[in-house]
This record gives C-alpha cells, structure tokens and sequence, in this order.
C-alpha cells in the first residue's frame, strides 16, 4: 500500500485518481483525544499531549499535499489509556501506542507514504489477542 503506486481500492495511488467534490480518502488515522477527571488512575491520552499530536498529522498532512487522500481525526476512547497517546491508521488497523510529537513525521514518511509501519511503536498483536490487557509491554 505505497502511496504512488497504481491500482484500486485502499492501495490506490494517491496522486490523482480521486475525483468529485467529497474526498475519498485512501488511509484514516485516528488519534485519542479522550479527557479523564484528573486523578483517574486510568490517565487520558489528552492529557499526554494528543491533541498538539492531531493537529501536527493534519498540519503535515496538508504541507505534503495529501489532506485530500489521508484524513486525520480525533477520536474518543479508543481503550488504551495506558499505551497512550494512542493513534490508529486505517484500514490497515496499524495501532501506535505511546506516540509522541516528534514521531509524527516518522509515521506519515514511512507508514503513509513509504508503507512501511513504524514498529517501534506498535501496539503489539499480543496485546489484542489477550483482550487488552495492559501487563504485555513488549513490542
């Protein structure tokens, strides 16, 4: 699914072939913007910085030309206060946990364009297979 090959559906290019007035976006990235009460031992991904996190993707998103192809959004919980700040790309449904700042422009240069998703910030797949549980911390 690299951004400027051809083909049809998600892993279309996203250098044209996108028309009419309503975007058809190729990717989706949701970052948690979720607010807790303070003092929630649970925490809250606002709280770590998400929103500055969701402003930098849509700020570098349309720098590089693709706010029309690549949307990014904030979410509500998206059940992994402790991982966050939490951001998903869809449809791949790549999860990225702890993701800072600094680690936006390595996500869209390498998982949005390049296709490649970063690993090092990878929501493990173990962590899904175990229903969430917060005691997995390898990557």
């Amino acid at each position: 699914m690299i951004i400027g090959e051809g083909g049809e559906g998600p892993a279309a290019s996203l250098e044209g072939g996108l028309s009419g007035d309503v975007p058809r976006f190729v990717r989706h990235i949701f970052v948690c913007v979720n607010e807790r009460p303070p003092g929630n031992p649970k925490g809250c991904c606002s709280d770590k910085g998400s929103v500055a996190i969701r402003d930098r993707f849509k700020q570098e998103l349309h720098k590089r030309g693709l706010r029309r192809q690549v949307r990014a959004n904030q979410a509500g919980c998206l059940d992994m206060c402790e991982r966050g700040p939490t951001v998903v790309v869809y449809p791949e449904q790549v999860w990225y946990g702890g993701v800072r700042l600094e680690d936006v422009d390595e996500i869209i240069e390498r998982h949005i364009i390049g296709g490649e998703p970063v690993e090092r910030l990878r929501v493990p797949d173990s962590y899904f297979e175990r229903g969430g549980k917060s005691g997995d911390t390898s990557s």
